[in-house]
């Protein structure tokens, strides 16, 4: 059985290791070395996957989670774990149960991989541009890489989605799998930052990074995500966390009722708050107003606290009336900010669409239009949240992609 594997970041040389137990395997690359965008993931530091159970990763699986029973099912985050700890990589387990290389480095993990590829006897062959799959019959008979046809039994499409395409995932996998038959849906990016539609305002708080507030999106009136977590202002909107995570339920592209609403304190409701502000306002009766609210939020915020409540900052605290004490909380609870876009999909740390679920077989991740072809990682319609869940994904149907393709 001869497999080609096309792509050579983690779905791809996943389903090489997978597939060569039964097979000669050929995993072809077209940069100069493997997991090129892997080595980027996780601030370099490679968030490998989450320790939650599985029945968590569905929950942060906002795009068509149960398409990845299977593929869970055949290679697990503990299979992962288990195997890259065989090989010697060393893990640990952070905030929310992300997992991380003990050393901090993706190099380590990138060198795992390679080692696995190498002792299952995978050939790699690197600045191998593979621009075709040839079929007869709707049956794959092999590849055209760089002028030359090979030819093959089965191969297996791991090329990545259009996110950082200076690593090689610039889209090229879609226009393979269209030109076979395959339809795609509406690409866009994901766990991206986002861009305010007045900008001013972000601007002047760049740099200000909040803990424990609750972000909400809303689109056209209805609410689509809401979450405790951190964010971040900069110079042309918001990011952080919980920012990327908001991004993943964005349905309206054309952004013409989208915005985020900041609780600044969502453990208090309005009527504790206000009376937290009493409190405050009386143990400092003759403070200026923005000192006060220093003891609330940081003080990068409260100037522009205090204009959307339309107060005077300099105003004496005894001096607020229970107006304008109101008004103050329902800004505090209530922090609008307009948004326009999103950022550029080269930011984007996976993109959201890609190969249509319904022309590919979930228990096999085998196309239903060609026979001998595979798919496996951000080429396929799902998308997850931050915390290591995207990068199991392509573990995961990697895995299950090679062990059906070796299948005689």
């Amino acid at each position: 059985m001869r497999i080609a594997v096309i792509g050579g970041g983690p779905a791809g040389m996943m389903a090489a290791y997978a597939a060569a137990g039964n097979g000669q395997v050929t995993l072809f690359e077209k940069n100069e070395k493997l997991g090129k965008k892997l080595f980027i993931t996780g601030k370099g530091r490679c968030n490998i996957t989450n320790a939650r159970p599985q029945e968590d990763f569905f929950a942060n699986i906002p795009g068509n989670a149960k398409f990845l029973f299977s593929a869970f099912r055949a290679f697990s985050n503990e299979q992962l774990l288990e195997l890259l700890q065989q090989y010697g990589l060393e893990t640990k387990v952070e905030r929310g149960g992300r997992v991380f290389p003990a050393s901090d480095k993706s190099s380590d993990v990138i060198r795992t991989l390679q080692n696995m590829l190498r002792d299952a006897g995978v050939q790699v062959r690197l600045n191998t541009h593979v621009r075709q799959i040839l079929t007869e019959d709707g049956k794959v008979t092999g590849i055209k890489a760089d002028g030359k046809i090979i030819e093959f039994d089965r191969v297996i499409l791991a090329c990545g989605g259009m996110s950082y395409p200076a690593t090689g995932s610039d889209g090229e996998g879609y226009a393979i799998a269209k030109k076979l038959g395959h339809e795609t849906t509406e690409l866009h990016p994901s766990l991206i930052p986002l861009v305010a539609r007045y900008p001013e305002v972000c601007r002047s708080l760049m740099g200000l990074s909040l803990k424990n507030v609750k972000v909400t999106l809303w689109e056209k009136g209805k609410k689509k995500f809401e979450d405790l977590g951190e964010m971040l202002f900069t110079h042309f909107g918001v990011s952080g966390p919980l920012i990327l995570s908001a991004s993943a339920h964005i349905t309206d592209y054309t952004f013409t009722e989208t915005k985020i609403v900041i609780d600044f304190k969502p453990g208090l409701d309005e009527a504790k708050l206000d009376a937290r502000i009493l409190r405050d306002f009386s143990e400092m009766q003759n403070a200026q107003l923005k000192n006060v609210l220093f003891r609330l939020v940081p003080k990068a915020l409260c100037e522009e606290i205090c204009d959307r409540a339309k107060l005077n900052e300099k105003k004496a605290v005894n001096f607020v009336t229970k107006e304008e004490r109101k008004r103050l909380v329902q800004v505090l609870k209530c922090f609008e900010i307009p948004i326009c876009d999103t950022r550029s999909i080269n930011e984007a740390i996976v993109t959201r669409g890609g190969v249509s679920l319904r022309q590919i077989n979930a228990s096999r991740m085998a196309s239903k239009q060609v026979e001998g072809l595979y798919f496996a990682g951000e080429m396929l319609d799902v998308d997850a949240y931050t915390g290591g869940y995207n990068l199991q994904i392509a573990f995961s149907t990697g895995y299950l992609a090679g062990r059906s393709a070796a299948q005689l």
